[in-house]
């Protein structure tokens, strides 16, 4: 296996860092503060949750391949019940789903199934015990918080629409061409839509082998990880999380299972700096990245795929 491949060895151990900037959107919302975006109350730096994160990673692949029986998606955007598909575990395997409790030996075979079949489930995980029990999976991929370099300025503009929601408010305005006004109705209402002007977010995630045997995740796997952290916002664009860009995906990959070095001295290579500290930022350029390739530890290969 030459060193550019190294990153694609599902028996290594990958430690990596994620890079992503928004520009006039809001990439994770609060709901216990009116979705505006989530931020450290202390520091005012932006935040993105893991479960953020992995929703983007579950859209990329069942866009691009959930159709496919071992890609599909657990958790679905869609409402899709979770105990529906427990049930279809057992039944493609053949197994007795009656009764409040299911065999030892069944709910093992129903949880193979369903690593079997679910990208998602073999990936990250999954608690899969109410309805039919089909088990807990532990994944072989943990992504933390993201958070910004910089404090954000979550802002919450007040914007106009013509879509009036209730019929008691519609508009009861005749035609223009007989010049006669509106009898108490009206024809816009006020909306929100809160945002972020710039923020520059850094995301770590960790692969663990020995976890990837159990769910049965492979090299293949792996490579529609790093396709999918690479390529996830550019397929699943809204108006709501306005320019969200990949901007650095950097791995560490290990030769010993366990980790050749600590992943937080690793993560400290990838050094991220504000150009001007006078003005806040609002584009990438107003950053500075430098990754320290040189006398790296024992056992330990750096893969830049994204590096703008």
């Amino acid at each position: 296996m030459t060193d550019r491949s190294v990153y694609l060895d599902s028996e290594r151990r990958h430690d990596f860092v994620l890079l992503f900037d928004v520009m006039d959107g809001n990439p994770n919302g609060d709901p216990d503060a009116g979705n505006l975006p989530r931020v450290d109350p202390e520091t005012m730096q932006g935040l993105v949750t893991d479960v953020s994160l992995k929703r983007r990673v579950r859209n990329w692949v069942d866009i691009v391949k959930g159709d496919e029986a071992p890609y599909k998606i657990y958790v679905q955007s869609r409402g899709v019940a979770l105990n529906r598909l427990h049930q279809d575990a057992y039944d493609a395997e053949g197994l007795k789903s009656t009764g409040s409790k299911q065999k030892r030996e069944d709910v093992d075979t129903a949880r193979q199934w369903m690593c079997d079949n679910f990208y998602d489930i073999r990936t990250f995980g999954a608690v899969m015990t109410t309805g039919v029990n089909c088990g807990q999976v532990r994944g072989p991929i943990q992504l933390t918080f993201a958070r910004s370099f910089d404090p954000i300025t979550p802002l919450d503009l007040a914007i106009t629409r013509v879509a009036v929601t209730r019929s008691e408010d519609a508009d009861v305005v005749e035609s223009a061409d007989k010049n006669q006004e509106g009898k108490g109705g009206k024809t816009t209402e006020m909306g929100r839509k809160p945002i972020v002007p710039y923020g520059l977010y850094q995301a770590h995630g960790f692969f663990m082998p020995f976890l990837a045997k159990r769910t049965g995740f492979s090299a293949e796997d792996l490579i529609v990880l790093w396709k999918a952290l690479q390529s996830m916002w550019d397929i699943d664009r809204t108006s709501s999380r306005g320019l969200t860009s990949c901007r650095g995906l950097y791995v560490f990959s290990h030769d010993n299972p366990l980790g050749n070095a600590p992943a937080h001295k690793l993560f400290e290579r990838v050094a991220v700096k504000l150009k001007d500290g006078g003005k806040p930022p609002r584009a990438f350029e107003d950053y500075m990245v430098t990754v320290d390739h040189g006398d790296l530890p024992d056992g330990i290969t750096l893969t830049t795929l994204v590096a703008d």
